[in-house]
């Protein structure tokens, strides 16, 4: 009762959804069918579900509604798929003939079985009837398949697709009361549900129109592929197990439980092979699709593989063998690049990795002039004699598992070669390999180029910071050099007084130390001259020590009020204040002092370094002091305000300076105090 209930409530809701679709059709013709025959496939198929709803499935008037349903459907694909002129649309129209012929067999023979006299003759008719209409399900599927892969279908496919799901599922019941020789009222349901999803297709289509192609993705195919297989499976194995079950007697539990794990087991085994799942790839691209490859999945999965590490952090030389391999399906891969003319191995994926000398330098160029893909079957195949087949080298020819050789061209230069393994699912390569793989091919080259580039930039960068830090090096060299210089000129006249004496042993001691500082800071002081761990220094006791050290080669004096503790490297500030007095001195008159002034102010401690020299012009204090390279002195290297400041700032601190021409220069350090060394001092 609940099967009966259910059939009239389906049909007649598809009913309701065929008289929709007559009712909202467009009034201009969207579709590339006539309207009147899109509204008579329509309502022929409400009277069908009518039929069925308020009568039965089996009555003969349900059966001729059904006929003409079917009929108007075929003409319907018959105006989608129509061809040119020609033989070929001759064939066509007999196909389309035959079909409808069946069709209408199978309604007639149906109507005798109703009427004929006796038993016997109603089993052998609604056999017959069953048989033809089965014939007639089947060639119009056919014809679905032809129209759907059809040039410029457009929104036409949508009813393509429909009229497909409506007779695979026609036939599928049909099979079935074939084989059980019964219809339960379960299948009518079925039947109803597809054709409630049917009408709302046949209207989506009809509203849209031809305005654009509507294609299903590989990825939809191969699931609904795989949805169906898993639904045939389950029908076929309820069938054996009926089977089954009707021998087995007693024992039929334990027989269909080992038939159900057996063809489980199996099943999964086998749909888990890669031998399969690229034959079902290879099968649904060649039979459904016009191409092998969908091109923008590849694509993006081409450009993620290359673009995103992942998880595992992989090479750059391992991801570009990965993504050409995936676009083809093969289990592995060697990159080869371009060494001294000739090929080299530099990675491999999923393989051992090839010699190191793994192609001579006639098959680089030969790669490089012809941009050719390698069919390395073909070249095995071939003669051996061949101006190609030459070139490729040994351990190529006798790695039976290689497939082709994929030279990367960037711009007009070849930049390495991948080679890639036979895929799972051994096939010959063809025109669209070629296309996918020499474009791929093209990216890959641009990647390694840039990834050669970036590293020629780091080693550049790398030499850059080297002759950089040589520069400041060789900066300070030039002050300890002019010190000395001053010490032995003024050695020459004051050699015979102690204090001098006294004064010049400081001063080579302190010479000695800064040369032995700067040694040793020459591997580890970073560009731009970064300060190291910071402490308290006490600029008071720094600005004696280094007036003490420069009184054998220029009078230096300190003023202050009282000391003043400072946080800074104490190292980079001494090479501050020796670039800072070097400079005061080599500007200062030979008998006018320097002077060093210590000094306090609010958060601040400031040491200032003041000669009365010739000054500098407010141009070159803002514009050129502190550019390197840039000096005011002949034989100045430029560098040592540079860097001093550079060092400063690395302590937090700053460096100011004021400069009056023909009055002198004053530079200030000033840096952050350190309170609780003073307030312990």
């Amino acid at each position: 009762m609940v099967s009966a209930t259910a059939v009239i409530w389906i049909h007649a809701l598809v009913a309701l959804l065929f008289c929709g679709v007559v009712a909202t059709y467009p009034r201009t013709q969207a579709l590339s069918v006539p309207r009147w025959l899109m509204l008579t496939a329509a309502g022929a198929s409400a009277a069908w579900a009518l039929s069925t709803a308020g009568i039965s499935s089996h009555d003969v008037a349900t059966r001729a509604t059904g006929a003409g349903r079917d009929l108007a459907w075929l003409a319907v694909l018959a105006v989608v798929a129509r061809a040119a002129d020609g033989g070929e649309a001759k064939a066509r129209l007999g196909a389309y003939a035959a079909t409808a012929a069946c069709i209408l067999l199978a309604a007639a023979t149906a109507i005798a079985a109703e009427l004929a006299p006796d038993a016997r003759a109603t089993a052998l008719l609604a056999s017959t009837a069953l048989t033809l209409r089965m014939l007639g399900t089947v060639s119009a599927l056919v014809l679905v398949q032809r129209a759907l892969i059809e040039e410029g279908a457009s929104g036409r496919q949508v009813v393509v697709a429909a009229l497909a799901l409506m007779w695979t599922t026609d036939l599928t019941i049909d099979l079935l009361a074939w084989i059980t020789e019964t219809r339960p009222a379960v299948l009518t349901v079925a039947r109803g549900a597809v054709m409630v999803a049917v009408a709302p297709l046949i209207a989506f289509a009809a509203h849209r129109g031809d305005a654009g192609t509507i294609r299903a993705s590989r990825t939809i195919t191969l699931r609904a592929i795989v949805a169906v297989s898993v639904g045939l499976y389950v029908i076929v194995s309820g069938i054996a197990m009926g089977y089954l079950g009707s021998l087995a007697g007693d024992h039929a539990r334990i027989v269909q439980t080992a038939f159900v794990f057996g063809s489980a087991a199996s099943t999964l085994t086998l749909a888990s092979t890669p031998w399969l799942r690229g034959w079902a790839k290879v099968v649904v691209a060649k039979h459904l699709f016009r191409h092998r490859y969908d091109y923008r999945t590849e694509w993006l999965r081409f450009t993620d593989t290359l673009g995103v590490p992942g998880a595992g952090a992989e090479a750059l030389e391992v991801r570009v063998i990965k993504a050409m391999a995936d676009m083809t399906a093969s289990p592995a891969g060697v990159l080869l690049t371009v060494r001294d003319g000739g090929l080299t191995a530099r990675a491999a994926w999923r393989c051992d990795e090839a010699p190191d000398r793994a192609g001579s330098d006639a098959l680089a160029d030969h790669l490089q002039t012809s941009r050719r893909i390698v069919d390395l079957d073909a070249v095995r195949a071939g003669d051996p004699g061949d101006a190609e087949a030459v070139l490729i080298p040994a351990w190529l020819r006798g790695w039976e598992a290689a497939w082709a050789l994929i030279p990367l061209i960037h711009i007009d230069r070849l930049v390495g070669a991948i080679v890639l393994t036979r895929p799972p699912l051994a096939r010959a390569l063809d025109w669209e390999d070629f296309d996918l793989l020499g474009v791929a091919g093209r990216q890959v080259a641009s990647y390694l180029a840039e990834d050669g580039a970036h590293g020629a930039l780091a080693e550049a960068q790398r030499f850059e910071e080297f002759n950089r830090r040589f520069a400041f090096i060789l900066h300070d060299m030039k002050n300890l050099v002019s010190q000395m210089a001053l010490v032995a000129r003024n050695a020459e006249r004051h050699a015979d007084n102690p204090a001098f004496r006294a004064d010049m042993i400081g001063t080579l001691q302190d010479t000695a130390q800064r040369m032995t500082t700067l040694l040793a800071r020459l591997a580890q002081r970073p560009a731009g001259g970064a300060g190291g761990e910071r402490d308290a220094v006490s600029l008071d006791a720094l600005a004696q020590r280094l007036a003490a050290a420069r009184r054998a080669q220029h009078p230096v004096t300190v003023t202050g009020a009282g000391a003043a503790w400072v946080l800074a490297d104490r190292a980079a500030l001494e090479t501050v204040m020796g670039h800072l007095i070097q400079n005061a001195v080599e500007t200062s008159p030979a008998e006018v002092a320097v002077t060093l002034t210590v000094t306090q102010r609010g958060e601040e401690g400031i040491i200032a370094v003041t000669d009365r020299g010739a000054g500098m012009t407010p141009a070159f204090v803002r514009d050129g002091l502190f550019r390197p390279f840039v000096s005011s002195k002949p034989t100045g290297f430029g560098l040592g305000a540079f860097e001093a400041r550079q060092l400063v700032q690395a302590m937090q601190g700053r460096l100011e300076v004021d400069s009056r021409e023909g009055v002198g220069t004053t530079f200030r350090v000033i840096l952050p105090r350190a309170e609780r060394m003073e307030q312990a001092a």
